[in-house]
């Protein structure tokens, strides 16, 4: 999967996840529009919305066009498939959070090419590296293999240098996290996350989820929860608070994944 900046429940954010749940495996990588535009239609998006996303995630290189028994069809990029696999990793696998080992970036940038300095700090933010110092970023070792895909695909790893090892400083580990990430913006992140979908977990675990219902509310928790992975690169527990939200989150998800999904490949199979 792919994360991306912008909030949730876009238009072109859940087309995006739309995708990522079942555009690679349900329809073969590639949707004819007016199929994309019945299957949004009940997430409750438009065709216009649907046609002008379509047309910006083709300009950010995400979509490309084809044709296909004569119609319009838009298929993932190279790119886009190898941000959605990584994104798989993240979003459905098990939260890396148990090492102890850390992946450091190290990078410098001519004053010349401040725009590239900009948008490697703006997409190991996204990441979900937390800044050491000036030029040095840091994250849970877990992270290193989507952080070479990442960095080689926007041709900056020139710039950079990567390091693994222990946090040896003066200041024990657990506070030094505190200034790598603000904490507390991440817990506030997984409740309102929570806020929004234990309700939806609560209602279908009483009652067996429809194909259509189901297509929209696992497309909304999946859009929702993208991010989260993201902005939470998995820390280790011991260096959390004890009552870190995430773990909770997580299992919410994992539920809501577990009865909807399979659910809402029957509607778009129908």
């Amino acid at each position: 999967m792919i994360a991306d900046p912008r909030p949730a429940h876009t238009p072109g954010s859940l087309i995006l996840s739309f995708y990522g749940a079942y555009g690679r495996s349900e329809l073969g990588g590639s949707v004819p529009v007016a199929t994309l535009i019945r299957l949004m239609g009940a997430a409750d998006v438009d065709a216009p919305s649907v046609r002008s996303a379509v047309s910006r995630l083709k300009r950010r290189g995400l979509l490309v066009s084809r044709r296909e028994a004569g119609a319009a069809a838009y298929g993932l990029s190279d790119d886009a498939r190898q941000l959605l696999a990584d994104g798989d990793r993240r979003i459905y696998g098990t939260r890396p959070g148990a090492g102890a080992d850390w992946l450091l970036v190290v990078f410098s940038v001519p004053e010349s090419e401040r725009a590239k300095r900009h948008l490697l700090r703006s997409r190991l933010a996204g990441l979900g590296f937390g800044q050491a110092a000036p030029g040095v970023w840091i994250a849970p070792a877990a992270l290193h293999e989507e952080t070479r895909h990442t960095l080689d695909r926007l041709g900056l790893a020139s710039y950079v240098d990567l390091f693994h090892g222990g946090h040896t400083g003066f200041e024990p580990t657990a506070e030094a996290v505190r200034r790598w990430w603000d904490l507390d913006a991440l817990a506030d992140l997984h409740r309102t996350f929570l806020a929004a979908q234990e309700p939806v977990l609560k209602r279908w675990t009483a009652e067996s989820p429809s194909p259509g219902p189901a297509f929209r509310d696992y497309l909304r928790a999946l859009d929702s929860w993208r991010r989260l992975p993201y902005a939470d690169p998995g820390l280790p527990p011991a260096l959390l608070p004890a009552d870190w939200p995430g773990a909770r989150s997580a299992r919410v998800f994992a539920d809501l994944h577990t009865l909807l999904r399979d659910r809402g490949a029957a509607f778009v199979h129908a």
